[in-house]
């Protein structure tokens, strides 16, 4: 039994002593594989936080670029600060990220006298400001937009083209650009019309460019090139003399001129242009905010504008077709004030042109648009009312067709209609007569509540009646 118990306590003891040795083989490996860990994970812990670091810095250039064009759009809205003071504001942040940021903020303000054309002015203006300040960034400005309207002018983007030219010409009230030089870019736009084998289409649209410009700067170019201005008149008004307008007949929307006649555009805005010429080229309409900055502006370096020669002719080219200028009311339909502009009268084109393009940007809603063409900056000058709904008749009563479906004008005068007699408490049955002259009348078939109660009741029902027109226009159109 000796013998047995000896064996079994060596046996037992070597048993212990492998395990220790097991054990201290396992922990000395541990400790080796994680003392080989450890500066791993400290570099790991140390590149997320040089990633983190670099996220931070590669976002500070977009928030950067973010703020400006946020700061560029809203220039010239509604503010408690004066349009001068935010223009001069801004004017001084944009010329300190100019070093950084230079190509973003023209391209900016480019894409922003593009799409946005109602503030031509406004950015006219800060362009002029930050050409005072810096040069060779009026310079670069001037450039880009020239390369720009080459580029609408190849791609057949004859409407962006034309509000370029209207914010080129715009720049030489703010001494950005000189007068000659503005003036060389019309004549050579204007001898597109001697170009042979060309449809009068193409011809149309450079001389309609050049005319839908000079309300802007025609008081300019009276005051420092008069005989140039003249002579680039002349051969407008000799294009126009021997135009053929035979589309006219097929285009107008009544069949006699009585009692408004139904002119041609082009022949429309070359009267209104004499007109204004007659006037010495002054309009009471477009502001300008340029005229506060006048002695900063005119004491900057101007720039000439590069060689312009249109673009040839071709057959995939799709010019704007022809219309003719619809009229439904003069002085004598609308209040003694405020007073409808004449047809002839500049105004009335420059009025009518920036209401067009408010439904065009905002047609498919409806409310929006509506409150776009009430909250229109001269509505207290004209008679608003009237003038949209010669606007919205225009665009539905459009030859060949109309550019929107017929729902979206209808949806469109029943939403004003009730904006305006909320507003003012009381119905207006000239209004409804003049929408439905010859059908049954959905705003006189249906009692309207109009008087402004905020009751839950009369809520209600005013929501029904306007549901029941807006059926009603249904089945009429």
């Amino acid at each position: 039994m000796a013998p047995t118990g000896a064996g079994s306590g060596i046996v037992s003891s070597s048993l212990v002593s492998s395990v220790v040795v097991v054990r201290l083989i396992s922990v000395r490996w541990w400790i080796r594989i994680m003392s080989r860990r450890r500066p791993y994970e400290e570099d790991d812990e140390g590149e997320k936080g040089n990633s983190r670091k670099r996220r931070r810095m590669s976002s500070e250039p977009l928030e950067i670029e973010e703020r400006l064009e946020s700061l560029i759009m809203r220039v010239g809205e509604k503010s408690t600060s004066s349009l001068e003071s935010n223009l001069e504001g801004l004017a001084g942040v944009l010329e300190a990220d100019l070093p950084n940021y230079k190509v973003k903020i023209l391209r900016i303000l480019c894409d922003c006298a593009v799409k946005m054309p109602e503030k031509t002015t406004v950015y006219s203006t800060l362009v002029g400001l930050l050409n005072a300040r810096n040069y060779n960034c009026g310079g670069e400005f001037v450039e880009m937009m020239v390369r720009s309207f080459k580029d609408c002018l190849k791609a057949c983007e004859f409407e962006n083209a034309r509000i370029m030219v209207r914010f080129l010409a715009d720049l030489v009230n703010c001494h950005v650009i000189f007068a000659s030089s503005l003036l060389n870019m019309f004549e050579s736009m204007v001898q597109v019309t001697s170009e042979d084998a060309i449809p009068q289409v193409r011809s149309d649209w450079y001389v309609f460019a050049v005319l839908s410009t000079l309300p802007w700067v025609g008081r300019e170019l009276y005051e420092k090139k008069e005989q140039d201005l003249d002579k680039l008149l002349m051969a407008i008004e000799g294009y126009i003399s021997k135009r053929n307008k035979s589309h006219q007949s097929a285009l107008r929307v009544w069949n006699t001129d009585t009692p408004h006649p139904q002119e041609e555009y082009l022949d429309s805005l070359w009267a209104q242009i004499r007109k204004l010429r007659n006037d010495n080229w002054q309009e009471r309409h477009i502001l300008r905010p340029y005229l506060a900055f006048d002695g900063v502006l005119c004491e900057a370096l101007q720039h000439n504008l590069p060689q312009i020669i249109p673009p040839p002719h071709h057959d995939e080219c799709v010019y704007p077709y022809p219309w003719v200028v619809f009229r439904l009311f003069d002085y004598t339909d609308c209040p003694e004030d405020p007073v409808l502009p004449g047809a002839h009268s500049i105004e009335r084109f420059l009025i009518e042109e920036q209401l067009h393009r408010i439904i065009q940007v905002h047609y498919s809603e409806r409310k929006e648009c509506a409150g776009q063409l009430l909250s229109f900056r001269s509505k207290y000058k004209v008679p608003l009312d009237y003038m949209i709904l010669e606007v919205m008749f225009a665009g539905l009563f459009q030859l060949p067709t109309s550019k929107f479906i017929e729902i979206c004008y209808g949806s469109l005068l029943i939403e004003l209609y009730c904006r305006i007699c909320s507003a003012s408490g009381k119905s207006y049955p000239h209004l409804s007569n003049l929408c439905f002259p010859f059908r049954p009348n959905p705003f006189t078939s249906i009692t309207w509540t109009v008087q402004v109660n905020n009751t839950k009741k009369k809520q209600k029902k005013k929501q029904k009646n306007k549901k029941h027109c807006i059926f009603f226009i249904l089945l009429l159109l």
